[in-house]
């Protein structure tokens, strides 16, 4: 077990990570044994955007961003994939491709003062608990990098919670600090995301509290002051999106995860509940100009959802949805193949969006009974996402065309969509643009409000569901026990195989551990 665990929990994205004191291994002459503390930086970023997607692959199929072309897939029906990794790269590169090289890097840093690489640090590392804590609930965070032990014991999701929020505090102080050997360009040569600027670094922490707090949303000590005031001391515009770019010139990881070149998502086809929030039946009679430009049609030209589990029994030849590249077929695309929307090897991907921090601005300002502060943000939040939606859809040469000026101010005209008086708005316009906004990318952001919202809860102003047309499958997985999933089991391959004792304190070996719902969304 042992061994297993050094090797999950020591840095692995390079070959210089300084292991030896953990590994016996020989000097390597041909490599350095201590690099420079900013080269650890970029590997980490592109897993820090990366593996939500790995995982977003089946999360999204809890979502309904989209379902598999096969019929009763586990992912589809609430379940999950016994004695297999599925859905677990989180797990796997918050412990491991993070892991020691995060610690090396933030021990490097504060020594030689560099508080601003130090703060960057410190942002990954709370993002790792956040998103881990999230996915899975309770995860290992006191014991995590410890070489040492045999055994790794689990810590609450309400501690992983509070680290979170300790560690973006402490980020914030030193990315303020301009003392020691602070140096933006040091810091810009392998930041893939800011190029070393202080300023949107600290926006991004505010940002990630923003969002952690929000989650206590159906907790008795929510705050919806405290999340309003970290969402104004984030982003601003678009300018301060936290995007990933892909050059797309050799490898996999040059390229979008979700792009044509890697094929990740031939088998995937959206859902009609994506659909039916923008081709006018939910918000009825008002087509949503992203949906052109964001769903991939029919080969007859008409916009339709595959239901989640049901497989493509249902369709014709020309009925059936083409994949997110805008083809019919599940093979593997040619090569140059142009994606659409997100969907497109060249195409940058989010960790956090302008739009999505007003939408959450929003729900805050909506739950403490401030409608005008929460319509102004909702506004905010759609026209950000239309101008997001075009911006994506220009970085590689793709077919959609932008959404125009008029198009934009149509819909927006539309009382259906936004209220002329604020104390029309609701929590079900606000949810449900929200989803359009994280649709395909923000996995882990609309898993979590949807389970906060226990998928199918009504909103109190119309009785009718928050989210409009959410249906779970007609059949459940069998290990559901008729309920729906609340958390993803923890790694198999290095919690069920060598940590079952740790997983047994927290009930994770019951078969039906998935659908435990985590304690951030209970009362």
């Amino acid at each position: 077990m042992k061994y297993i665990y050094i090797t999950l929990l020591t840095g692995f994205l390079f070959t210089v990570s300084s292991c030896k004191k953990y590994l016996d291994v020989n000097t390597n002459p041909n490599a350095p044994q201590t690099v420079t503390a900013n080269l650890y930086l970029s590997p980490m970023l592109h897993w820090m955007v990366t593996a939500p997607q790995y995982d977003g692959r089946f999360i999204g199929r809890y979502t309904q961003n989209w379902t598999s072309t096969t019929s009763g897939t586990t992912w589809d029906l609430q379940g999950y994939d016994p004695a297999s990794d599925n859905g677990a790269e989180l797990w796997r590169d918050v412990y491991w491709s993070l892991g020691q090289n995060l610690v090396d890097m933030n021990t490097k840093a504060e020594a030689e003062q560099r508080w601003d690489l130090l703060g960057v640090g410190q942002i990954l590392k709370a993002w790792g608990w956040q998103s881990l804590t999230d996915v899975h609930g309770e995860i290992i965070v006191k014991e995590a990098i410890d070489p040492t032990k045999y055994l790794f014991n689990y810590d609450t999701q309400e501690y992983a919670y509070q680290e979170v929020q300790r560690l973006l505090t402490a980020a914030i102080a030193n990315l303020a600090r301009t003392d020691g050997a602070v140096d933006a360009a040091f810091l810009g040569k392998t930041d893939l995301i800011y190029k070393g600027d202080r300023a949107k670094w600290t926006k991004l922490a505010y940002a990630m509290l923003a969002l952690n707090l929000n989650h206590y949303s159906n907790k008795a000590g929510y705050k919806p002051d405290d999340v309003i005031a970290a969402v104004d001391k984030s982003f601003t515009s678009n300018t301060d999106d936290a995007l990933m770019a892909y050059p797309g010139v050799t490898g996999n990881d040059d390229r979008n995860f979700l792009g044509p070149t890697r094929g990740n998502m031939q088998t995937y086809r959206q859902t009609p509940f994506i659909v039916n929030l923008m081709n006018g039946t939910q918000f009825t009679g008002v087509v949503d100009p992203r949906m052109t430009r964001m769903l991939a049609p029919s080969p007859d030209g008409n916009y339709r959802g595959i239901v989640t589990g049901a497989g493509t029994g249902a369709f014709t030849a020309s009925q059936l949805p083409n994949n997110f590249w805008n083809i019919a077929s599940i093979s593997a695309p040619a090569a140059n193949t142009q994606g659409r929307y997100i969907f497109s090897d060249k195409c940058k991907l989010p960790v956090m969006t302008y739009a999505q921090l007003q939408f959450i601005k929003a729900e805050a300002a909506y739950r403490k009974g401030d409608k005008e502060t929460a319509l102004a943000a909702y506004k905010n939040g759609i026209s950000a996402h239309i101008d997001f939606v075009n911006a994506r859809n220009i970085e590689d040469n793709q077919s959609p065309t932008q959404i125009t000026s008029a198009e934009k101010t149509a819909y927006m005209s539309s009382t259906v969509i936004v209220p002329a008086a604020a104390a029309d708005l609701t929590l079900t316009q606000i949810m449900c643009q929200k989803y359009i906004a994280q649709w395909g990318w923000g996995h882990l952001e609309t898993w979590m409000d949807l389970r906060r919202f226990h998928y199918t809860d009504a909103d109190p102003a119309t009785g009718k569901q928050v989210y409009l047309g959410y249906v779970f499958p007609t059949t459940l997985y069998s290990d559901n026990a008729g309920k729906p999933a609340y958390r993803i089991r923890p790694r198999y391959n290095s919690e069920y195989v060598w940590n079952r004792d740790a997983l047994s304190v927290i009930g994770g070996l019951a078969t039906d551990y998935h659908t435990k719902q985590t304690w951030i969304i209970q009362p």
